[in-house]
C-alpha cells in the first residue's frame, strides 16, 4: 500500500519519505479538494459564514464555541491518546498488541468510533521517526486526538511535511540527529496513524497518570516530543 522512496543518512537529510498516494477519500469526510493550496478553503469558509450568521441571530456564543472546539481538540481527545501511550509504556504486552491491531488495542481502552475505525500504531525509537499528514484534506484520528488543529488542515504544511519533513520538524522546535531516520505517513480515509513518541528518560518511576501528562497531541502526530517530567504543566 506505501510507496518508499528512502533517502538515507549518507545524503546529510536522513530522511525516509512513506507516502500512501491512494487516498481513496470518499465523499463520507464532507471535504472539498481544490488545486489553488489557499490556506482558507470552501468548506472553512462555509463554516465561518454559517457561524456568522448563527452569531448574528444569538443561537450561538463565540466564545462558548471556541471554548467547545478548544476542548475537543486540545482537552479532551489528546488526552485519550496519551492514554494509550501511557499504557504502551508501561505495559509492554499492550504495547505488542498494539503495533500488531492498533484498532483493537485502543478499542480496548473504550476509544473507537467514527475516524478511529482503521488505526495503525507508529513507534518511535532513537533511530526512527514518524511524522503524519494527509496531503489531499485533513484525514486524522479523532477518537485519540480529538479535532484536527488549523496547521494540520493547511496547504503549507501537506505540502512541506512530504517534500521537506526535516525541514518542518524545526519549524515545531524540533530537532533530530542526522542518524535519525524520518519516515512520513499519509493518512487516508482508509488508514489513520498514532505516533507513539519514544518515553522521557527519568520516567521510571512515573505511574501511568503520570506518564499520560507527559505526552502531547503533537508528539502523536509526530511533530512533537513527549515533555520532559520537570516541564509537566
Amino acid at each position: 500500500m506505501n510507496e518508499q522512496e528512502s533517502v538515507g543518512p549518507g545524503t546529510g537529510r536522513g530522511t525516509d519519505r512513506v507516502v500512501d498516494h491512494d487516498h481513496g477519500h470518499g465523499d463520507e469526510h464532507g471535504h472539498d479538494h481544490d488545486n489553488d493550496h489557499s490556506e482558507i478553503g470552501p468548506m472553512d469558509l462555509r463554516v465561518r459564514a454559517l457561524e456568522s450568521v448563527l452569531t448574528e441571530k444569538g443561537y450561538v456564543q463565540p466564545a462558548a464555541l471556541d471554548e467547545l472546539i478548544e476542548a475537543y481538540q486540545v482537552r479532551i481527545g489528546p488526552r485519550n491518546g496519551a492514554r494509550v501511550v501511557a499504557r504502551a509504556w508501561v505495559d509492554p504486552d499492550y504495547r505488542e498488541w498494539l503495533r500488531r491491531d492498533a484498532t483493537a488495542a485502543i478499542a480496548a481502552l473504550g476509544y473507537s468510533g467514527r475516524q478511529g475505525e482503521h488505526m495503525v500504531a507508529l513507534e518511535n525509537t532513537e533511530l526512527e521517526h514518524h511524522l503524519v499528514v494527509c496531503t489531499l484534506c485533513s484525514c486524522y484520528p479523532w477518537p485519540v486526538l480529538g479535532l484536527p488543529p488549523t496547521w494540520y488542515k493547511s496547504a503549507p504544511y501537506r505540502a512541506r511535511a512530504v517534500r521537506d519533513p526535516r525541514g518542518v520538524l524545526a519549524d515545531f522546535g524540533v530537532r533530530l540527529p542526522e542518524t535519525t531516520t524520518i519516515r512520513v505517513w499519509d493518512s487516508t480515509a482508509e488508514v489513520r496513524y498514532l505516533v507513539i513518541p519514544r518515553r522521557p528518560a527519568g520516567t521510571e518511576a512515573l505511574d501511568e497518570a503520570a506518564l499520560a501528562a507527559l505526552v502531547t497531541r503533537d508528539s502523536m502526530i509526530g511533530t512533537g516530543l513527549a515533555r520532559e517530567p520537570s516541564s509537566r504543566p
